[in-house]
């Protein structure tokens, strides 16, 4: 007598359940020799044979079981020796059988040569079909309709790093929570898709993916010195057109040049004030910035050369080593446009999303700063009054006159949309004001792209992983008397606090939110993220649409968890971010001279991650673009590049790398553009250049030179030709003050 295992047990029970289900497989008798069968072909394996082929079966399974489980506890008592395998299943039943379960899962039972053929469920067991060419059709319909329900694949949540966040940690955590995002307070080992930085790029270091809320290089490019000469470059080829920045003089190396000038100026107020009985204008007053300082500290006005304090300053490291200071001295705006006999400026935030392509978003909503004192004009008595003249908030607040007010109209901190009103209650044309700010900020980012472009590509080289990155700037602007903006500067870090503190009780202080800076940047924040959701860009051109209908409030209907995840993102109000660039390219793109000229300058830089060319690639840039001759020889060229990059080694002592870095590689190029076509106007020299560089280059990289002698290309941004730029017929003085914004026919213009 064979002792069967707990296996042989299960495999009589399935046959039991064959039986029950209602297969016909001959008279009970031979049933039992079959069973009887297989259990011994199981036990007696080695001096006997399965059968040649399997017998297709069918399965049905009755709601009866307990009389299945009835007859295979009889039947397991049942013993008798090894017989003849009986095959009676009938024809009509095997041939129903077989045509039903030709192309369903099959299930071998070990020790009986037949196949289980259905379908096989998640949780492996095997689903029991019907026996009848009737029930088969039933059975597909099902199959068909299990088909089109298939659930959908629930949208993973997007992850967010907020370790670095700082200041901006409250207002960024009620963006994620919006959104339904996750969050990671403090970092972790897998890689996220967004990092929020407080600070800089490098605030984390081992970033290989995903995107990053700074740019490599922003903080130094937004320091008052670096901003004044990128924008300075831009004054030389289009001085009318960035008129929106008052003229400055970087300290101590153009000293002279500022106490020149101001000597000169002060001569001819003098003469004009003894020929007529009053003066026509205020004498000039200047504004004095330290290069890297912040909320306000060591500003201060002066109307002399004379009044500049020292700028030499101690090493803290206790060395006695002496530096110099630098400092930005600017020409004041005398004449602000005041509210409530307060002067004012206004904090916009701006999204740059991408650099290449260039891409530029404007919050509609900004905060206007008040000063705390009533203005006047300056003079020797009132130019040591901060209160008066300087409008930074966190000089401001530490004035008893400081107003916290939860409206958005009244207070020392408003809102932009709140002083527009009242500006249109007076007749102004406050759509004229917008067009004017967002031609400010597309043309100032116009200036500062070059520089950032090489910054990219020293820390991100083409070919090494590395992030993608955004980052949310805030441009403080300045409204003058007849509404012209104007550019006091671009902080690379805002600050997106939305508390202040405040005294809840005699000598106790907490922090308390703040209304008007939580409706302003909370909403800045949470739809910067929604812009740079990584996981819509995966999205079908359909379901694109349909996100961009639901940004606009529009509810769209769709199935399953994503379609939920997508009507909860109806509930979110509208994007408070406008898309102006590439929306407005056709008006500004003639402005990217100084981009094409960088294009040029990251061709030749050769080695990967460097940020300066060397003697050898400036060589190679005169050589191929074919600008030497026998008036301007390679000696000629070697002592251009020696006088040019040592008089600006001395400008950028930050940097421990030798070699002539972009501003210089500028020069150089004006230079030779003034060389090659003096007849022109500086304007038309340059663009000339530039149009015979490219030509040169593009021909070289036809005809297939070497790859060392052909440097890696940069996407070029091609722009007209001068004489055919619209700025030229926009002479008059209107355009001075104001400019009309007018949509590309191509740029995107969804948002």
């Amino acid at each position: 007598m064979h002792i069967m295992s707990d296996h042989y047990v299960k495999v009589k029970v399935q046959l039991e359940q064959l039986k029950c289900a209602g297969v016909v497989v001959g008279d009970t008798e031979t049933a039992e020799e079959q069973e009887q069968q297989q259990l011994q072909v199981v036990t007696d394996a080695p001096p006997l044979q399965p059968p040649q082929s399997p017998i297709h079966v069918s399965l049905h399974v009755r709601r009866d079981t307990s009389k299945c489980l009835a007859t295979a506890r009889t039947r397991s008592k049942s013993r008798t020796k090894y017989g003849s395998y009986d095959r009676s299943v009938t024809t009509r039943d095997a041939s129903a059988a077989g045509q039903r379960l030709d192309n369903a899962p099959s299930l071998q039972i070990k020790g009986t040569g037949k196949v289980l053929q259905e379908k096989a469920e998640a949780n492996g067991n095997v689903a029991a079909g019907d026996h009848t060419l009737k029930d088969t059709t039933s059975a597909r319909s099902r199959d068909d309709a299990n088909a089109n329900n298939k659930p959908v694949k629930k949208r993973r949540p997007v992850t967010v790093d907020t370790s670095k966040a700082k200041t901006s940690l409250e207002a960024l955590k009620i963006s994620i929570r919006h959104l339904k995002w996750k969050e990671f307070p403090i970092g972790r080992r897998a890689a996220c898709d967004i990092y929020w930085h407080g600070v800089s790029f490098h605030d984390n270091e081992n970033i290989s993916s995903g995107q990053v809320n700074k740019f490599p290089g922003m903080v130094e490019m937004l320091r008052k010195i670096n901003l004044s000469r990128a924008v300075r470059t831009m004054q030389e080829l289009f001085p009318e057109e960035y008129n929106f920045y008052p003229r400055s003089w970087i300290l101590p190396e153009e000293y002279q040049t500022f106490a020149t000038q101001i000597r000169l100026a002060k001569e001819a107020s003098d003469s004009s004030t003894c020929s007529s009985s009053s003066s026509s204008s205020p004498r000039a007053t200047f504004i004095v910035k330290p290069d890297s300082g912040s909320q306000g500290d060591g500003i201060y006005l002066i109307r002399d050369p004379s009044d500049l304090r020292t700028m030499a300053t101690t090493s803290s490291s206790g060395s006695g080593s002496v530096s110099v200071r630098q400092v930005v001295v600017q020409e004041y705006i005398q004449r602000p446009l005041l509210i409530d006999k307060l002067k004012f400026d206004v904090r916009l935030y701006v999204l740059l999303r991408s650099l290449e392509p260039l891409e530029i978003y404007v919050a509609k909503e900004g905060l206007s700063r008040f000063c705390t004192e009533p203005y006047q004009e300056p003079s020797a008595k009132n130019l040591h009054r901060v209160y008066m003249h300087l409008t930074n908030y966190s000089l401001n607040v530490q004035s008893s006159n400081f107003v916290h007010s939860d409206s958005r109209s009244t207070g020392s901190k408003r809102t932009f949309s709140s002083v527009l009103a009242r500006l249109a209650a007076k007749g102004a044309d406050v759509k004229r004001v917008w067009s004017d700010v967002i031609a400010l900020v597309i043309k100032t980012i116009i200036a500062l792209v070059p520089e950032l472009k090489v910054y990219y590509q020293a820390e991100i080289p083409p070919g090494k992983p590395g992030p993608t990155c955004f980052q949310i700037l805030g441009f403080d602007i300045l409204l003058m008397k007849n509404l012209k903006p104007v550019l006091l500067e671009v902080n690379s870090n805002p600050s997106m606090r939305i508390e202040h503190e405040a005294e809840v009780s005699p000598g106790v202080f907490e922090y308390v939110p703040s209304p008007v800076d939580e409706e302003v940047k909370v909403g800045v924040i949470r739809d910067t993220l929604r812009l740079m959701d990584p996981l819509k860009r995966q999205h079908t051109g359909a379901e694109l649409e349909q996100d961009i209908l639901l940004e606009a409030g529009h509810p769209v209907e769709r199935a399953g968890p994503e379609g939920d995840q997508h009507l909860a993102a109806a509930a979110l109000p509208s994007l408070c971010l406008k898309q102006v660039f590439p929306k407005y390219t056709k008006q500004f793109h003639y402005l990217r001279t100084v981009d094409r000229i960088a294009a040029i300058f990251l061709r030749f830089l050769g080695v990967k991650g460097t940020m300066r060319m060397g003697p050898t690639a400036f060589r190679t840039f005169i050589r191929n673009c074919k600008l030497s001759n026998t008036s301007f020889s390679m000696a000629s060229v070697d002592i251009l590049y020696i006088d040019i990059t040592r008089r600006w080694a001395g400008t950028q002592d930050q940097s421990r790398e030798a070699g002539m870095p972009l501003q210089a590689f500028v020069e150089a190029f004006f230079y030779l553009a003034g060389r090659r076509f003096k007849s022109l106007p500086l304007r038309e020299q340059v663009l000339s250049l530039v149009e015979q560089c490219e030509a040169a280059l593009g021909g070289q990289q036809q005809q297939g030179h070497h790859p060392e002698d052909r440097p890696r290309p940069l996407r070029i941004s091609h722009a007209p030709q001068a004489q055919n730029s619209p700025a030229l017929a926009r002479r008059g003085q209107d355009f001075r003050l104001h400019q009309t914004l007018r949509p590309s026919p191509k740029a995107n213009s969804d948002h």
